[in-house]
């Protein structure tokens, strides 16, 4: 799966794309909420590892995680 992290401006706030191996969307959220989202996904357990990968990450840049 690919994460996309893109930092937000004024009132738009930061958020993240979740994209698979065809880069089709599987789901975009904000960092600060990413509950409902992945819990739609069927990746609610995963949610630790992934926002820790999330955070790690820098703005602008696709990263690749294995889950």
């Amino acid at each position: 799966m690919y994460v996309i992290k893109v930092k937000g401006i004024a009132k738009i706030p930061d958020y993240v794309q979740l994209r698979d191996e065809k880069f089709t969307l599987l789901a975009y959220f904000r960092v600060d909420r990413p509950d409902k989202s992945l819990d739609k996904l069927g990746l609610g357990e995963k949610l630790p590892l992934i926002m820790d990968y999330i955070r790690e990450l820098p703005f602008g840049q696709i990263g690749k995680i294995d889950i």
